[in-house]
């Protein structure tokens, strides 16, 4: 499970930074990946990484500002001419289906692959399976804004089949029985207690993924105990009227959110355009002095989640 960031400005283009788009590689977990919002452009940065937008599983849109959806059309249609044929979901708040089917009618597109839609309202679970429970709340933004909580659900630690056979147990149906936790009796009277052989649990990883807001309470639920806190930083703290006037948050406002929700790790994004390499240095070390371990993101930033083991 790694991030990439496709983009990391706001509002508009700029040479040192695309708008907003990030993607969740969830290769070894699903082989898929997972988008968050598509700016302008985000098709074209995509050609300067590896990803397939065939294996674009699902796409979760946090608000339909343009520099977080004028992407998609462009998106969706390559994704068809690059042999794309699975199903695509895209979640969004009420508009995302229309502006979604308006761009295909009037352009005329044809996909060859099946596009769900799940628009949200309120909050909650929007997405739930065997893996992964996607939950949202509503931001502070003006117009409707959400945050993503992702969570791998935990899993079972694996059987320890080398430690097994080291024991002489022969490799057959009684492995499947130890790995349920039980007790067997071999062929020479030793008892096998299947608990014993079980390697340690895998704890789920969460991925907390903020649309634009200001500072809110709800931004904190959404990133309890999270292993990467993705938080947007349009502006830095010099400019903070200019964030409440734009319903934007400062680097400072991040990690304040971010101290306070316990989280490992914190990413700043959708950097505003009028902040060139050094100043986007100084927001970071402002954000530092919150919460340590912050790190400004910059266009094809990747950040890897790694495993979490449990005694």
């Amino acid at each position: 499970m790694d991030l990439l960031f496709l983009g990391t400005g706001s509002g508009v283009p700029a040479k040192h930074r695309n708008v907003s788009s990030i993607a969740l590689r969830l290769l070894d977990e699903r082989n898929s990946i997972w988008l968050f919002d598509c700016g302008e452009a985000t098709q074209h940065q995509i050609l300067e990484t590896s990803l397939k937008p065939r294996k674009i599983e699902k796409i979760f849109i946090t608000h339909m500002h343009g520099d977080h959806i004028f992407g998609l059309p462009g998106l969706l249609s390559s994704r068809a001419f690059q042999g794309g044929t699975t199903p695509l979901t895209i979640y969004g708040p009420p508009g995302i289906k229309q502006y979604v089917k308006m761009s295909m009618k009037y352009s005329q597109s044809h996909f060859k692959y099946p596009i769900n839609f799940v628009e949200f309202s309120g909050e909650g679970v929007i997405f739930e399976d065997d893996q992964f429970i996607v939950s949202i709340k509503k931001l502070n933004h003006g117009i409707p804004s959400y945050g993503f909580r992702i969570r791998e659900k935990d899993r079972e630690g694996e059987l320890m089949a080398d430690e097994l056979l080291k024991a002489g147990v022969p490799f057959g149906p009684l492995f499947g029985k130890l790995k349920g936790g039980e007790q067997v009796t071999l062929d020479d009277g030793r008892v096998i207690n299947g608990k014993e052989f079980i390697g340690p649990s895998q704890k789920g990883r969460i991925v907390t993924i903020l649309g634009d807001t200001l500072k809110t309470e709800k931004s904190v639920d959404l990133a309890e105990g999270a292993d990467v806190l993705v938080h947007e930083s349009t502006f830095m703290d010099k400019d903070q009227e200019l964030a409440v006037n734009y319903n934007h948050s400062t680097s400072s406002h991040a990690a304040e959110t971010a101290l306070k929700a316990n989280v490992s790790k914190l990413l700043l994004t959708h950097i505003s355009a009028r902040y060139l390499y050094a100043d986007s240095k100084l927001m970071e070390k402002e954000a530092r002095q919150i919460f340590p371990k912050t790190y400004v993101m910059n266009d094809f930033s990747e950040v890897t989640i790694p495993l979490k083991k449990e005694e």
